[in-house]
């Protein structure tokens, strides 16, 4: 194997591994403190909602319109985006049900529910980024640091966003760590699925399903599952205020990086 590839898939594993930083400051909050974990729980939506629709829309929209024109290329993103909604909705269905349980208890398995679902939906958006590291890096060494540099300040958000309820769910910090670097980890197996087969046979158009879809994803998380459960544990200032601090972030890495 050699340098310029050794170099894309390290710089992908960096990248993926940055959400592993994000489980870490997950800890900082007490297990008992749940103004904190509302506050925490509204952050990684805003993160979520204002990836998706100021930078996985505009990408899937961009992606698939160069392949099928500009209006058929909008109106495949918006249905992709809705199919994806729809995607969440039906696994949301299928993982373990977290309404039977005694008050507190529920509570608890919800948070474990939420963390597992928002750790798969992170994995599936990570690994068209980790895809997207490779081939940069590939092409252009400079283009490619640059990439994974943006793609680890956003992953270390999205890092808190499944540490934070697992480990408030289980007071295990090393499920919580173990959720967030699960979630990263997308990120070389993207790069190293990209070397062995998808650099032969992808084409634009995949990247444009895949971020349609995972932007339905996410977005159905935020709505059905991150905020109902944050104002569960505090007022909606709390809450609101989270959100507009993920979104916030998520600008700032975006407009830096």
């Amino acid at each position: 194997m050699n340098e310029p590839i050794l170099c894309a898939l390290f710089l992908s594993f960096l990248a993926g591994a940055a959400t592993s930083i994000g489980g870490l400051l997950s800890f900082v909050v007490k297990k008992d403190n749940f103004a904190a974990l509302a506050l925490g729980l509204g952050f990684s939506a805003g993160v979520m909602i204002y990836v998706s629709f100021m930078e996985m829309m505009p990408e899937a929209k961009a992606s698939l319109a160069a392949l099928y024109g500009p209006g058929a290329g909008a109106w495949l993103s918006v249905g992709l985006f809705f199919g994806g909604v729809m995607l969440a909705w039906v696994i949301d269905r299928f993982m373990p049900s977290h309404h039977i349980q005694a008050d507190a208890l529920e509570k608890k398995n919800k948070l474990k529910h939420l963390g597992l679902f928002t750790a798969l939906a992170l994995a599936i958006h990570n690994f068209p980024e980790g895809l997207a590291t490779f081939m940069a890096t590939m092409e252009n060494m400079t283009l490619g640091i640059s990439i994974a540099i943006a793609v680890a300040v956003h992953n270390i958000p999205e890092g808190i966003a499944v540490a934070l309820p697992v480990y408030h769910a289980t007071g295990s910090k090393g499920k919580a760590f173990l959720y967030s670097t699960f979630s990263g980890m997308a990120e070389p197996l993207g790069a190293l699925l990209g070397f062995l087969i998808f650099r032969y046979f992808l084409h634009e158009g995949a990247f444009g399903v895949m971020f349609a879809l995972v932007a339905g994803i996410m977005v159905y998380i935020s709505l059905d599952e991150l905020l109902p459960t944050a104002h569960e544990y505090a007022d909606g200032h709390h809450v609101i205020w989270g959100v507009i601090g993920g979104m916030m972030i998520m600008a700032l890495s975006l407009l830096i990086f």
